[in-house]
Protein backbone atom coordinates (compact mmCIF):
# COMPACT_ATOMS: atom_id res chain seq x y z
CA UNK A 1 0.00 0.00 0.00
CA UNK A 2 1.40 3.36 -0.99
CA UNK A 3 1.18 6.26 1.44
CA UNK A 4 -1.80 8.56 1.27
CA UNK A 5 -1.16 12.27 1.39
CA UNK A 6 -3.61 14.84 2.69
CA UNK A 7 -3.01 18.44 1.66
CA UNK A 8 -5.75 20.81 2.84
CA UNK A 9 -5.21 24.42 1.73
CA UNK A 10 -7.17 27.55 2.56
CA UNK A 11 -7.54 30.36 0.06
CA UNK A 12 -10.11 33.11 -0.08
CA UNK A 13 -12.07 31.35 2.65
CA UNK A 14 -12.24 28.11 0.63
CA UNK A 15 -11.01 24.80 2.01
CA UNK A 16 -9.77 22.52 -0.73
CA UNK A 17 -9.24 18.88 0.19
CA UNK A 18 -6.72 17.03 -1.95
CA UNK A 19 -5.91 13.37 -1.48
CA UNK A 20 -3.38 11.55 -3.62
CA UNK A 21 -2.85 7.85 -4.12
CA UNK A 22 0.22 6.79 -6.14
CA UNK A 23 -0.86 3.72 -8.12
CA UNK A 24 1.44 0.70 -7.69
CA UNK A 25 2.45 0.55 -11.37
CA UNK A 26 4.47 3.59 -12.53
CA UNK A 27 3.53 5.50 -9.33
CA UNK A 28 0.93 7.54 -11.20
CA UNK A 29 -0.76 10.06 -8.93
CA UNK A 30 -4.51 9.64 -8.70
CA UNK A 31 -6.03 12.80 -7.19
CA UNK A 32 -9.29 13.13 -5.29
CA UNK A 33 -10.26 16.80 -5.01
CA UNK A 34 -13.09 18.40 -3.04
CA UNK A 35 -13.90 21.59 -1.16
CA UNK A 36 -13.87 19.68 2.11
CA UNK A 37 -15.26 16.79 4.11
CA UNK A 38 -18.68 15.58 3.04
CA UNK A 39 -18.60 17.52 -0.25
CA UNK A 40 -18.73 16.61 -3.92
CA UNK A 41 -15.41 15.48 -5.40
CA UNK A 42 -13.68 14.75 -8.68
CA UNK A 43 -11.32 11.85 -9.36
CA UNK A 44 -8.31 12.48 -11.61
CA UNK A 45 -6.23 9.85 -13.44
CA UNK A 46 -7.03 6.53 -11.70
CA UNK A 47 -4.08 4.31 -12.60
CA UNK A 48 -3.03 0.69 -12.66
CA UNK A 49 -3.55 -2.02 -11.71
CA UNK A 50 -7.17 -1.62 -10.59
CA UNK A 51 -7.04 0.92 -7.75
CA UNK A 52 -10.77 1.52 -7.62
CA UNK A 53 -11.12 0.07 -4.12
CA UNK A 54 -8.30 2.27 -2.79
CA UNK A 55 -10.01 5.35 -4.17
CA UNK A 56 -13.36 4.20 -2.79
CA UNK A 57 -11.75 4.00 0.66
CA UNK A 58 -10.60 7.63 0.39
CA UNK A 59 -14.07 8.69 -0.70
CA UNK A 60 -15.71 6.78 2.16
CA UNK A 61 -13.24 8.15 4.72
CA UNK A 62 -14.07 11.75 3.83
CA UNK A 63 -17.78 11.12 3.10
CA UNK A 64 -17.39 12.49 -0.41
CA UNK A 65 -19.73 12.31 -3.40
CA UNK A 66 -17.97 11.79 -6.75
CA UNK A 67 -19.45 13.83 -9.61
CA UNK A 68 -16.88 13.37 -12.39
CA UNK A 69 -13.62 11.69 -13.36
CA UNK A 70 -11.01 13.67 -15.30
CA UNK A 71 -8.32 12.11 -17.47
CA UNK A 72 -5.26 14.15 -18.40
CA UNK A 73 -4.44 11.82 -21.30
CA UNK A 74 -4.96 8.32 -22.62
CA UNK A 75 -1.99 6.34 -21.27
CA UNK A 76 -2.99 3.23 -19.37
CA UNK A 77 -1.18 4.25 -16.22
CA UNK A 78 -3.64 7.16 -16.02
CA UNK A 79 -6.81 5.45 -17.29
CA UNK A 80 -6.68 1.82 -16.19
CA UNK A 81 -9.21 2.13 -13.35
CA UNK A 82 -11.51 4.64 -15.01
CA UNK A 83 -14.27 2.22 -16.01
CA UNK A 84 -14.90 0.63 -12.58
CA UNK A 85 -14.81 4.02 -10.88
CA UNK A 86 -16.88 5.98 -13.39
CA UNK A 87 -19.45 3.23 -13.85
CA UNK A 88 -19.46 2.34 -10.17
CA UNK A 89 -20.35 5.89 -9.16
CA UNK A 90 -22.44 6.53 -12.31
CA UNK A 91 -20.36 9.57 -13.23
CA UNK A 92 -18.98 10.80 -16.56
CA UNK A 93 -15.34 10.52 -17.57
CA UNK A 94 -13.83 13.57 -19.31
CA UNK A 95 -10.94 13.30 -21.79
CA UNK A 96 -9.67 15.25 -24.79
CA UNK A 97 -11.19 14.13 -28.08
CA UNK A 98 -7.75 13.22 -29.50
CA UNK A 99 -7.09 10.63 -26.77
CA UNK A 100 -10.57 9.23 -26.23
CA UNK A 101 -10.16 6.24 -28.55
CA UNK A 102 -7.23 4.96 -26.53
CA UNK A 103 -9.35 4.20 -23.47
CA UNK A 104 -10.75 1.15 -25.25
CA UNK A 105 -7.82 0.60 -27.66
CA UNK A 106 -4.59 1.35 -25.79
CA UNK A 107 -2.31 -0.38 -28.29
CA UNK A 108 -2.22 2.68 -30.54
CA UNK A 109 -0.86 4.90 -27.79
CA UNK A 110 1.58 2.47 -26.19
CA UNK A 111 2.71 0.02 -28.81
CA UNK A 112 2.04 -3.71 -28.86
CA UNK A 113 5.11 -4.61 -26.77
CA UNK A 114 3.73 -2.87 -23.69
CA UNK A 115 0.19 -4.10 -24.12
CA UNK A 116 1.48 -7.67 -24.61
CA UNK A 117 2.29 -7.63 -20.90
CA UNK A 118 -1.46 -7.37 -20.28
CA UNK A 119 -2.35 -10.33 -22.50
CA UNK A 120 -5.91 -11.53 -22.12
CA UNK A 121 -7.21 -8.26 -20.69
CA UNK A 122 -10.05 -6.41 -22.37
CA UNK A 123 -10.48 -2.64 -22.36
CA UNK A 124 -13.67 -0.65 -22.73
CA UNK A 125 -14.94 2.87 -22.22
CA UNK A 126 -17.04 3.83 -19.21
CA UNK A 127 -20.74 4.18 -19.93
CA UNK A 128 -20.49 7.98 -20.04
CA UNK A 129 -17.53 9.67 -21.73
CA UNK A 130 -17.47 13.38 -22.54
CA UNK A 131 -14.93 14.89 -24.91
CA UNK A 132 -13.09 18.10 -24.10
CA UNK A 133 -11.44 20.75 -26.24
CA UNK A 134 -9.11 23.60 -25.31
CA UNK A 135 -10.57 26.12 -22.86
CA UNK A 136 -13.62 23.99 -22.10
CA UNK A 137 -15.06 25.08 -18.75
CA UNK A 138 -16.51 22.56 -16.31
CA UNK A 139 -18.75 23.80 -13.53
CA UNK A 140 -18.02 21.15 -10.90
CA UNK A 141 -17.64 21.27 -7.11
CA UNK A 142 -18.89 24.85 -7.15
CA UNK A 143 -15.53 25.78 -8.70
CA UNK A 144 -14.37 26.78 -12.15
CA UNK A 145 -12.39 24.03 -13.84
CA UNK A 146 -10.77 24.91 -17.17
CA UNK A 147 -9.33 22.32 -19.55
CA UNK A 148 -6.08 23.36 -21.25
CA UNK A 149 -5.08 21.39 -24.34
CA UNK A 150 -1.36 20.73 -23.86
CA UNK A 151 -0.05 18.39 -26.60
CA UNK A 152 3.47 17.03 -26.56
CA UNK A 153 3.35 14.01 -24.27
CA UNK A 154 0.35 12.79 -26.26
CA UNK A 155 -1.67 14.60 -28.91
CA UNK A 156 -4.64 14.84 -26.55
CA UNK A 157 -2.88 15.74 -23.32
CA UNK A 158 -4.78 18.07 -21.02
CA UNK A 159 -4.02 20.16 -17.97
CA UNK A 160 -6.75 21.53 -15.71
CA UNK A 161 -6.84 24.71 -13.66
CA UNK A 162 -9.18 24.58 -10.69
CA UNK A 163 -10.48 27.85 -9.26
CA UNK A 164 -7.28 29.62 -10.33
CA UNK A 165 -5.71 27.85 -7.37
CA UNK A 166 -4.64 24.41 -8.57
CA UNK A 167 -3.11 23.11 -11.77
CA UNK A 168 -3.49 19.42 -12.53
CA UNK A 169 -0.57 19.00 -14.93
CA UNK A 170 -0.75 15.30 -15.82
CA UNK A 171 2.43 14.25 -17.63
CA UNK A 172 3.13 17.70 -19.07
CA UNK A 173 4.96 19.21 -16.09
CA UNK A 174 6.68 17.50 -13.16
CA UNK A 175 8.75 18.81 -10.29
CA UNK A 176 12.03 19.57 -12.05
CA UNK A 177 11.12 17.80 -15.27
CA UNK A 178 8.61 17.43 -18.10
CA UNK A 179 6.84 14.49 -19.73
CA UNK A 180 8.57 12.36 -22.33
CA UNK A 181 7.77 12.97 -25.99
CA UNK A 182 9.04 9.79 -27.67
CA UNK A 183 5.89 7.68 -27.31
CA UNK A 184 3.18 7.38 -30.01
CA UNK A 185 1.52 10.76 -30.78
CA UNK A 186 4.15 12.53 -28.66
CA UNK A 187 6.03 15.48 -30.12
CA UNK A 188 9.02 17.41 -28.82
CA UNK A 189 8.03 20.37 -31.00
CA UNK A 190 4.50 20.43 -29.62
CA UNK A 191 5.79 20.02 -26.06
CA UNK A 192 8.04 23.06 -26.49
CA UNK A 193 5.11 25.11 -27.75
CA UNK A 194 2.94 23.88 -24.87
CA UNK A 195 5.56 24.88 -22.32
CA UNK A 196 5.96 28.32 -23.91
CA UNK A 197 2.31 29.19 -24.44
CA UNK A 198 0.41 27.08 -21.90
CA UNK A 199 2.75 26.67 -18.90
CA UNK A 200 5.01 29.71 -18.74
CA UNK A 201 1.97 31.96 -19.07
CA UNK A 202 0.36 30.56 -15.90
CA UNK A 203 0.26 32.35 -12.56
CA UNK A 204 3.18 31.79 -10.20
CA UNK A 205 0.72 31.13 -7.39
CA UNK A 206 -0.70 27.96 -8.90
CA UNK A 207 -0.13 24.82 -6.87
CA UNK A 208 0.77 22.03 -9.31
CA UNK A 209 -0.57 18.50 -8.87
CA UNK A 210 1.66 16.39 -11.09
CA UNK A 211 1.05 13.07 -12.80
CA UNK A 212 4.07 11.51 -11.12
CA UNK A 213 6.18 12.58 -8.18
CA UNK A 214 5.70 15.39 -5.67
CA UNK A 215 3.54 18.44 -6.13
CA UNK A 216 5.17 21.77 -6.86
CA UNK A 217 4.28 25.35 -7.86
CA UNK A 218 4.57 27.28 -11.09
CA UNK A 219 6.79 29.81 -9.32
CA UNK A 220 9.24 27.12 -8.22
CA UNK A 221 9.32 25.46 -11.64
CA UNK A 222 9.80 28.76 -13.45
CA UNK A 223 12.92 29.36 -11.36
CA UNK A 224 14.26 25.80 -11.08
CA UNK A 225 12.96 23.54 -13.85
CA UNK A 226 15.73 23.41 -16.48
CA UNK A 227 13.26 22.96 -19.34
CA UNK A 228 11.28 26.06 -18.39
CA UNK A 229 14.38 28.11 -17.58
CA UNK A 230 15.80 27.40 -21.01
CA UNK A 231 12.62 28.55 -22.74
CA UNK A 232 12.33 31.67 -20.60
CA UNK A 233 15.74 32.99 -21.70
Amino acid sequence: MHPLVVNPRKKLGLIVLVRSFPAPMFATNCWVIAQGEGQECIIVDPGMPDISRDIEMIIEEHHLKPVAALLTHGHLDHTFSIKPLADGYNIPAYIHSEDRRFIADPIGLHGEQFVAQLAGMEFAEPISVKELKNNAVLDLLGMKIVAIHAPGHTRGSLMFTINDELLVSGDVLFAGAIGRTDLPTGSAKEMTQTLKSKVLTLSDDLRVLTGHGPETTIKFERKNNPYLKELAL
